[in-house]
């Protein structure tokens, strides 16, 4: 069973990729694992599905090392619905938490010997950010490791950075990991046949450049990296939240690596979804509400030392009563 790893820091833009994949592998079911950091996300409701995909949650930690042990017994379930079903899915895309380190995951196909038994680990792809990737490699050690472990690096963000800045991120790129090769990545306009299927995971090249690869790895977290989620089941007033997120926006931007989520706006039939690092933020209409879904909004932050009571209590004042 084909398995693909999808890495890259906090809103490089790993879930449009994946949206990418799942609307153009119409032949193919995939059955996907979603790891956010925070014990609540909004992930699953951003994908694109058809109703043929598994989709299976895992919030509350990371991937790489607070909830490993569930990313094993999922796999193992996953694999006793196939043998009871065998067509209902034919690969497994995990798609990792901005903040995972990529190794911890990779050696859970090889060092537990019922999950290397059944699942071949294809290739780990990563999207880099060309916009905010040279501060986030610089600060952020999780960002090295993406890039140094990827089989495929795919740039996102390139039509933001001048054509300098993306040939010094590229040089950047091949000196951290001269073995992946690298291509621009438009909303997740990407070939299919580079992302799937490709054989590109080599252990033996894993070990050169990490020997102690198949060694336990204790990886942790910076402390300061928190998230943060508001929900309301009432409707938001767009103006209101609008002022909430330039003033957050004004004062916070540094800190806020990652904040995403869906709005429910009063008269509104679709759901908004709004997507954002640091200063960089955009919106767009996403699916309609079902008749008689709860229109429930979540917004999902995730920085240093942010303030969770302030934010909450400005949020709460964009309800309308």
């Amino acid at each position: 069973m084909p398995v693909t790893i999808l890495t890259g820091f906090l809103g490089a833009g790993k879930t449009t990729l994946l949206n990418r994949i799942l609307r153009e592998r119409h032949g193919e079911r995939i059955a996907v694992i979603e790891n956010e950091f925070g014990e609540a996300g909004v992930d699953n409701d951003l994908l694109l599905t058809s109703g043929d995909e598994q989709i299976v949650e895992m919030n509350n930690g990371c991937i790489c090392c607070t909830v490993r042990g569930d990313l094993v017994r999922i796999l193992g379930e996953l694999r006793q619905r196939r043998e009871a079903a065998p067509g209902a899915f034919d690969r497994v895309i995990i798609e990792t938490t901005g903040l995972a380190d990529p190794a911890p995951v990779a050696q859970t196909f090889f060092i537990d010997d019922d999950i290397a038994a059944y699942y071949a680990l294809d290739a780990i792809v990563t999207v880099v950010d060309a916009m905010h990737a040279p501060t986030q490699l610089d600060e952020c050690h999780e960002a090295e490791e993406q890039v140094a472990f990827a089989d495929r690096i795919l740039l996102s963000k390139t039509d933001l950075v001048s054509a300098l800045e993306r040939e010094r991120l590229r040089a950047r790129l091949v000196r951290i990991n001269p073995r992946a090769a690298i291509a621009a990545v438009d909303f997740g306009q990407t070939p299919i046949a580079d992302l799937l299927d490709i054989g590109g995971f080599s252990l033996d090249s894993i070990l050169e450049i990490e020997p102690g690869f198949l060694g336990e790895n204790q990886h942790e977290h910076d402390d300061a990296v928190r998230s943060f989620v508001f929900t309301s089941a009432a409707p938001l007033d767009p103006g209101r939240l609008q002022a909430f997120f330039r003033e957050a926006i004004a004062a916070h931007a540094k800190d806020l690596m990652r904040y995403k989520g869906i709005v429910a706006f009063e008269g509104l039939a679709h759901r908004v979804v709004l997507q954002g690092v640091h200063m960089l933020m955009n919106s767009d209409i996403g699916r309609p509400w079902a008749e008689g879904e709860a229109r429930e909004s979540k917004l999902v932050f995730i920085g240093r030392n942010l303030p969770h009571d302030e934010f909450a209590a400005s949020l709460a004042r964009c309800r309308v009563s």
